[in-house]
């Protein structure tokens, strides 16, 4: 079957529900949202903190969250990506408000916010401690009530579509590649059907499913990133994945593993051991408020150091009336497992949380193949670095989500659909034994990914972890080629080239930077003095 939309959009998070909602308006032509599961779904609903913009001008200004975004990410943050997010921040939190997004607010009707690690002022608006699962309610309310957008649940983007599948050969070198639509598997035939589109938007969230223990869904495979790199499209900072600090420790959920929102700290929570001893005060001077690189991989030196499980996150000291106000969700998530966080400390562990790299693209959201566009977690901009600020990533979706409407309402009328694309061949079969071989290899790719793409690395464990990879995508393409494809064995491929992506451009990152942590550059990275890292940009205007 083949379908024609102006807009593609694969993916229903915050990114791509904004965008669907913003080019909407303009009445363009026929829009399609595929969600991989239900729109319900996705990345977005599972950010609990909230969402970062300068609103209290009476204290905070531009130049400071520039600043404090900049720090974060170890000066390797594309300077005018940071400016373009930050000074279009309070224009799409009005639009957020306006679509129906309900933001804590104090008695005088100003927002409540919060303060969160690595932030210098209160700028984290929130909804309790459930920010993101709002801002999916009020988007999923909007674009459920538009005429002009059509969802597509549990359809699953197998590949996107280029001049490759037209008998064109296609390198990453290849000046004018361009995107098509996308091929799609039928949750009613398991047919993969054709999807030709003038516009073409990634917006599929993260890759923490690659790792044994993630805050992420399932679904967090890194489609996108994997379909776009397998087009030939520019992929970039793999290297730095976020590991959350205050995880729940709970060894009995781990895909997704319980988040204990940033906030928590912010709002006063101090990181001890189980003894009760604090510990961040010999790694940064910000204690528990340190940026989230260096928070987790203090937590894993203590941990290793002392042999324990689990660190623990104390707000015992705080009015337990006033806790279970600002973290209702966390209250009663950790009392039905046997813990009161106003009378015990909260176990905590790091865990895979967020991808500061993806799919490489410009201001207007336009990836380096074109027609195509990227936005979300699976995009990499360049606002985040080498590490991500908390409450940074919302933020960014939607205004290039904003950017990527602009753009793309501009151009569209110079496309049109590409009728001459073959259909995708659906011979081949799948046993029950393959089914069994494709599970057990994504627990390996889990395993591999945990045990040597962690937290801390060295160039051993890298190429540990390459060599096994290489082994896994031998195996599981020589698969793919010779049964009918599913959605299991596509987001193997995809979690494969994933990991592949992360340590590949983890080796080729000679220091220790952000989220890249080596052993085998520490001293390396120690020795250089830091303000050889600050941009000459930078250095003059901030």
């Amino acid at each position: 079957m083949v379908r024609e939309f102006d807009f593609l959009i694969i993916g229903s998070g915050v990114a791509g529900m904004s965008y669907a909602l913003k080019v909407a308006r303009a009445n363009k032509g026929k829009i399609a949202i595929l969600c991989k599961t239900t729109i319900e779904e996705a990345n977005t609903a599972k950010a609990q903190g909230g969402i970062a913009s300068v609103t209290n001008l009476l204290v905070d200004d531009f130049r400071k969250h520039i600043h404090d975004t900049m720090v974060a990410g170890d000066f390797i943050s594309d300077l005018e990506a940071v400016e373009q997010v930050v000074r279009h921040a309070p224009a799409q939190i009005e639009e957020l408000v306006k679509w129906g997004v309900n933001f804590d607010r104090n008695e005088d009707g100003k927002f409540d916010l919060h303060k969160e690690g690595g932030h210098s002022e209160f700028r984290i608006l929130h909804h309790a401690d459930d920010t993101g699962a709002e801002i999916q309610r009020g988007l999923i309310e909007a674009v459920r009530s538009n005429p002009n957008i059509e969802i597509l649940e549990n359809h699953f983007a197998v590949e996107i579509i280029t001049q490759h599948h037209l008998g064109v050969r296609v390198t990453r070198r290849t000046p004018d590649k361009e995107c098509y639509g996308a091929y799609v598997l039928n949750p009613d035939t398991q047919k993969i059907d054709t999807y030709l589109a003038k516009v073409t938007v990634m917006s599929t969230g993260g890759t923490g499913a690659v790792y044994k223990t993630t805050t992420n869904p399932d679904i967090a495979t890194g489609d996108g990133i994997a379909m776009v790199y397998r087009a030939k499209g520019m992929v970039k900072d793999m290297e730095f994945v976020q590991f959350h600090p205050t995880a729940l420790y709970n060894p009995k959920e781990t895909h997704p593993a319980y988040l204990i929102t940033e906030a928590m700290r912010g709002y006063g929570g101090i990181l001890r051991l189980p003894d009760g001893e604090e510990f961040m005060q010999k790694y940064d001077e910000r204690l528990s408020l340190a940026p989230r690189d260096i928070v987790a991989r203090a937590i894993d030196k203590e941990m290793k150091i002392h042999g324990l499980d689990h660190v623990c996150l104390d707000v015992t000291h705080k009015d337990p009336e006033e806790t279970k106000h600002h973290f209702p969700n966390i209250y009663q998530k950790c009392l039905s497992i046997g813990i009161d966080i106003t009378k015990d400390y909260i176990p905590v562990v790091p865990c895979a949380h967020y991808m500061c790299g993806g799919i490489k693209v410009n201001l207007n959201a336009e990836t380096t193949i074109r027609r195509l566009y990227a936005i979300g977690e699976c995009s990499c901009t360049g606002l985040h670095g080498g590490n991500r600020l908390a409450s940074n990533s919302l933020i960014e979706a939607v205004v290039y989500a904003d950017a990527a409407a602009k753009h793309s309402l501009e151009v569209i009328d110079q496309y049109d659909f590409n009728t001459k694309v073959p259909e995708w061949n659906d011979e081949g079969t799948l046993s029950n034994e393959e089914k069994v071989l494709i599970a057990q290899d994504e627990k390996e790719v889990e395993q591999i990914m945990s045990t040597y793409v962690g937290i801390v690395r060295s160039d051993l464990r890298l190429h540990r972890a390459w060599e096994r990879l290489d082994l896994l995508y031998e195996e599981t393409e020589h698969l793919f080629k010779r049964v009918k494809a599913t959605k299991d064995i596509c987001e193997l491929r995809n979690m494969i080239n994933v990991g592949y992506l992360i340590t590949r451009q983890a080796l080729e990152r000679k220091e220790s930077r952000g989220l890249h942590y080596t052993i085998d550059y520490e001293k390396h990275a120690l020795d250089q003095a830091h303000d050889s890292h600050i941009p000459d940009s930078f250095r003059k205007n901030y």
